[in-house]
Order: structure tokens, then C-alpha cells, then sequence
């Protein structure tokens, strides 16, 4: 038998949601079983499949202990990654961070150790902040993502509650993230709202973008406006009203623009003598523009914090 103590970052989430992150060695099958056969007790009484859980419950699964247990990992991941992180922002629910190119955010294929959410996690592991013994299914979390080789500010959240009124707001577009990158040539006019469809190929990760509706197409909404010209390339600031895969960067490349840097959108001969190894991207600025409640978060209201220096 397994019994789990309820806190507040287990709060509000289903019995079987819950289980599975609690218990991720416990086959689905057996869970759902479990359930049914009411081997699984919410304060000693049988529950359903959907209960919400509450802070201060206590939940009980009447199964063998050998169903718990996960293969021998002999150390958490994130302890493997560095523990240092650049935080513009830091107080008891968030983290703002400034993320550096060529660092991924979550593991992919090619990088499972050396992340950025494994750098935050050690981080808060190191401060007393974080105790996976401690939690039984809430890890903190990334709210937002970039590129590998794009730079610029993460958001992520160090307990559930905030987690939750983060994604929401995010959802709902109360966050606003301003992004500035470096383009080749001088876009006319200085400012627009331009409109494309972004096609993802899943095969070479990348996008291809058109002019008019096609099958599988989504919509892309840019927003750039033109902050200064340096000879062959001009800055701009780019708000994006749609978050599509590596919008800003086929967007521009498609109006004739191409990031300096990017060979992926952009061509080898254009990037040749720039000087650039990756794309001169970066997630510059974010504010909280909440125009609705936001909870025990609502102090974040009307904040907003940039990176201290572009990397470009």
C-alpha cells in the first residue's frame, strides 16, 4: 500500500491525472483497474475516476509496493546539469529567466542532461526550494519555450498555483513577450501587421509559408516595426500575435528579409562574412498585462522585464 498526502501543489487535479504523475511505474491499466475495484481510497472512502483532490486529503492505493517502483535511476537528471542560472526576475512563485543561445529548454533527442528547466530545477534544489523526496507530483515547470539558438526571457513557475494562472494567462494573451532581431536589408513599410500561412514539415523541422490558405496551414500574424538601420541590416522589434513554430524567422525570410545568421531560412552566402553562428534572435521583453484576476499573482500586474544587453 501507497499513501499519499495531499499538499497544495497536488491540489485540484483528478485521482487519475494525480496517480499517474505520482506513480509512473503503476501501468495505466492497473491504475484505472485499481479505481474501479475501489483499491484506491480518498480519507479511507472510495472515489471516482474524476474526484478533484484538495489540500490536506489523504489518498490511498491498496496495491503491492513492487507496482511503485521505478528502474534504479541512482541519480536525479538535474543534478548532472549546472546549477547556475541568469534570472532577471526572481521571487517565491516565478522566475524570469534570460536564456542564452544554444541551450535547449526541455531534452530533445541529442540533449537529455543540460537543459534549461534541469538548470532551474538544480537551481531551486540547491536553495531549499525544490526536494523531489518531498513532492508527489509537481516538479517546476517552464511556461513558455524558445528555440536552442534563439536567446531571450523564460518564464517558469516554482509551484502549481502559479503554474496554473500563468498558463491560463499566457492562454489568454495577458503576457506580452516583444521579441528584436536583426534583418538583412531595410523591410518597407517601417511598421506593419503582415499575415502568412506557416506549414510544418515535421521531417526537417522546418516551416514553409504562403500567401493564401493550403491544407494543414496555420496563421501566422506578425507584427515588426523598424528600430534602426546599420548599413546592410536594420533592427527590428517583432510582437507576435500567433505562436507558431519559427514564425519570426520564415516570416521575415519570406517578405525578403531573412534573420542574420539563419542559414535555415536565410542562405549560406548572405551569412558568409556576417559574423553570426546563430539566428540574431532574442525574446527581449516581457510585461504582465493582466486585465483580469490573477490570483495570489495579481502583484505582477503591469511589470515587465527585459534582457540588461541584446546578444547581438
Amino acid at each position: 500500500m501507497k499513501a499519499f498526502h495531499i499538499s497544495a501543489n497536488d491540489a485540484g487535479q483528478r485521482v487519475d491525472k494525480f496517480l499517474t504523475k505520482a506513480a509512473p511505474a503503476l501501468p495505466q491499466s492497473l491504475l484505472y483497474k485499481a479505481i474501479r475495484k475501489k483499491d484506491v481510497k480518498l480519507n479511507r472512502k472510495r472515489c471516482e475516476i474524476s474526484t478533484r483532490l484538495a489540500e490536506g486529503d489523504l489518498l490511498e492505493v491498496y496495491l503491492h509496493d513492487d507496482v511503485f517502483l521505478l528502474p534504479d535511476q541512482s541519480a536525479q537528471a538535474f543534478l548532472r546539469a549546472p546549477a547556475q542560472v541568469d534570472a532577471v526576475y526572481e521571487d517565491n512563485n516565478i522566475l524570469v529567466l534570460n536564456k542564452p543561445q544554444g541551450l535547449i529548454v526541455h531534452e530533445d533527442d541529442k540533449e537529455v542532461v543540460d537543459t534549461l528547466i534541469n538548470r532551474v530545477l538544480h537551481y531551486l534544489y540547491g536553495k531549499g526550494e525544490y526536494d523531489p523526496a518531498a513532492e508527489n507530483s509537481f516538479v517546476p515547470a517552464l511556461c513558455n519555450r524558445i528555440d536552442r539558438n534563439t536567446a531571450g526571457l523564460v518564464l517558469a513557475a516554482k509551484n502549481a498555483p502559479s503554474l496554473r494562472v500563468l498558463n491560463q494567462k499566457i492562454k489568454d494573451r495577458e503576457i506580452t513577450k516583444l521579441y528584436r532581431c536583426l534583418v538583412f536589408g531595410t523591410p518597407e513599410p517601417p511598421h506593419a501587421m503582415v499575415k502568412a500561412f506557416l506549414l510544418k514539415d515535421e521531417s526537417k523541422n522546418q516551416v514553409r509559408v504562403y500567401d493564401h490558405p493550403v491544407e494543414g496551414a496555420r496563421t501566422a500574424i506578425t507584427e515588426y516595426t523598424l528600430l534602426e538601420r546599420r548599413g546592410p541590416v536594420s533592427l527590428l522589434e517583432v510582437n507576435l500575435h500567433t505562436g507558431r513554430t519559427h514564425q519570426i524567422r520564415a516570416h521575415m525570410a519570406y517578405l525578403g528579409h531573412p534573420l542574420v545568421g539563419d542559414t535555415k531560412y536565410g542562405t549560406a552566402a548572405q551569412n558568409r562574412d556576417s559574423g553570426y553562428r546563430f539566428q540574431a534572435l532574442c525574446a527581449w521583453k516581457m510585461s504582465f498585462d493582466f486585465t483580469t484576476p490573477a490570483e495570489h499573482l495579481e502583484y505582477l500586474k503591469g511589470k515587465a522585464f527585459t534582457v540588461p544587453v541584446l546578444p547581438f
